[in-house]
């Protein structure tokens, strides 16, 4: 009882990692601020990980980031002049949810432009594939000769 008791308690840490990215040390006293902090941190992308956000990171960068987040928000600023401030920094990659500028119309379309081009090779492939319908008959003297490999007499077995 008391290691199934154990086992329970460990998954359940195990569970809570990803939440515990953010150290004590790094939250900021005021409730407001800090939950102002979590919100902006889960939009931004950590550089190092690139598919969680920094606020699930546990990367050094990322936690630089989350340390600017709250300095810039201490400092004042709104939410979007921290966004901005780290953008202006990193990039629109630093974003989770990138906008649509001309600049990540590559990012937004290029998924959708490997898909046709995978479905343009597949069907290029199974065109190759098929018999050629335009193939001229075989002559006769080209029948016989196929004949005479296949067994000579003609039925197509071995003689």
């Amino acid at each position: 009882m008391k290691a199934a008791a154990t086992a329970l308690v460990a998954m359940l840490l195990m569970l809570a990692a990803p939440a515990a990215a953010v150290e004590p040390g790094e939250m900021l006293a005021d409730p407001a601020l800090e939950a102002r902090a979590r919100a902006i941190s889960a939009d931004l992308r950590c550089l190092v990980c690139q598919n969680q956000s920094i606020d699930d990171s546990n990367a050094d960068l990322a936690r630089d980031l989350r340390l600017l987040v709250r300095e810039r928000l201490k400092a004042g600023d709104s939410d979007e002049q921290v966004v901005a401030f780290v953008v202006a920094r990193y990039g629109d990659f630093v974003l989770l949810d990138p906008p649509f500028r001309a600049t990540t119309v590559l990012l937004w379309g290029g998924p959708a432009l490997l898909f046709a081009g995978g479905l343009t090779a597949i069907m290029m492939w199974f065109r190759r594939r098929r018999p050629d319908a335009d193939a001229a008959p075989l002559s006769q003297d080209e029948e016989r000769r196929l004949q005479s490999l296949l067994g000579g007499d003609g039925s197509g077995g071995p003689s």
